[in-house]
């Protein structure tokens, strides 16, 4: 296995002719330490956990989509924006590429969610949602519609704080992500991003009532997150998947 690529804040690589172009708007990171043995099994197969002083994450990430492309033509305004909340691991192959690899995509259109589970195998799921941003207070809201479970759903609310100038090694680690895993036929394959700087700000947790990570497979967090951290979004390009990782040793 290679050894994991360093931790960038600006993205490593360029997409010149993207698969995928979008926007993340007003995004919300909520992030629980996990045990790597926790998570491990629910990585595809190729990928191991990736972990930042001998611990790896579990994230809850609730935001805006906007304006969805294809293949570089200009965003769907209707189709293509919709909220979406979702539960994400932390990833390295055995090429050294992070990622991270979706537990569930919770969002509010049910076409991108078809297209999604049909095109890319990836864990989309059709829910009733709902942003609304009042001051410098953000809420999120979710419940699953379909395939469920029903009952699935968050409930969280953000209040933003002072620009992050300085993020720590670990805000790095969580958020300067340039790729996701997916399992495909012949193993996990890797869909490289790239984007802007983030922008981070910290926040306040006013609210989180969700049963997502459970739902999603993890254990269900048992105090508040270790970081919360907020963002007012960065235009978005996905690259072609590159070949399969590999089977990294643990």
């Amino acid at each position: 296995m290679h050894k994991p690529a360093a931790i960038t804040p600006d993205a490593p690589v360029s997409v010149p002719l993207p698969l995928l172009t979008q926007q993340w708007l007003d995004l919300c990171f909520l992030h629980w330490a996990v045990e790597p043995e926790l998570v491990a099994p629910l990585l595809p197969h190729g990928t191991v956990p990736d972990t930042h002083d001998g611990v790896t994450y579990a994230g809850l990430v609730a935001f805006r989509m906007h304006r969805v492309g294809w293949l570089g033509l200009p965003g769907v305004p209707y189709l293509g924006s919709f909220p979406e909340t979702n539960v994400r691991l932390y990833s390295v192959d055995a090429h050294g590429r992070r990622g991270v690899v979706f537990r569930s995509m919770d969002a509010a259109r049910l076409l991108p969610v078809v297209m999604g589970r049909a095109g890319f195998r990836l864990p989309y799921l059709w829910s009733r949602m709902r942003v609304r941003t009042a001051g410098d207070v953000v809420t999120y809201s979710s419940a699953r519609r379909w395939p469920g479970p029903r009952g699935a759903f968050s409930r969280i609310a953000v209040r933003k704080g002072e620009r992050v100038e300085e993020p720590t090694e670990l805000e790095h680690f969580l958020t300067a992500r340039w790729g996701m895993h997916n399992a495909f036929f012949r193993g996990a394959a890797y869909l490289p991003s790239v984007h802007p700087r983030w922008p981070l700000y910290r926040a306040e947790l006013l609210r989180c009532e969700e049963n997502l990570l459970a739902t999603g497979g993890l254990p269900a967090p048992q105090g508040p997150p270790v970081s919360v951290l907020y963002s007012p979004g960065v235009p978005v390009r996905f690259g072609r998947p590159a070949r399969p990782a590999g089977i990294p040793t643990p």
